[in-house]
């Protein structure tokens, strides 16, 4: 009997359940800092920049490009390994925040340092979706 591996699930704390229920309504929230008109990722308590605690919840673009990335043979979790060879990446929001996520999709031997890049989810349980990007070609608006 083949036993089915469940993916280790992201545990919500006071500071993510926002982005977390955000990313299951498909939607990429990060946080704002109207004091000093500063974007922030990962969800924090107060602004990292100027400490005030009047942060905000936005709706981020959900576009950006890589900044780096790495291709991973060897999966971290046996829950990965049916996925392997899969692409990890750092990405830069157009807001100007970094956020680590999966690289998705057919083209995924394509990406580079610099390619631009949108956000979808993908859904792993019925709580739980987590944003991906995916490629988008460099002369075409993102959906």
């Amino acid at each position: 009997m083949t036993q089915t591996l469940t993916r280790p699930l992201p545990l919500p704390t006071a500071e993510t359940t926002h982005y977390w229920q955000a990313a299951l309504d498909g939607r990429l929230k990060i946080q704002y800092c109207p004091a000093c008109a500063r974007h922030q990722f990962y969800p924090r308590r107060f602004c990292t920049q100027c400490l005030s605690q009047d942060i905000q919840w936005i709706q981020a673009s959900g576009k950006g490009r890589v900044y780096t990335y790495t291709v991973c043979h060897v999966a971290a979790h046996p829950a990965f390994e049916s996925r392997v060879p899969y692409v990890i990446g750092m990405i830069e929001l157009e807001e100007g925040v970094r956020m680590l996520a999966g690289i998705v999709g057919p083209d995924v031997d394509r990406v580079a340092v610099g390619s631009p890049v949108e956000v979808c989810f993908e859904r792993i349980s019925d709580e739980t979706a987590l944003p991906m990007f995916r490629l988008v070609a460099a002369d075409a608006p993102a959906a």
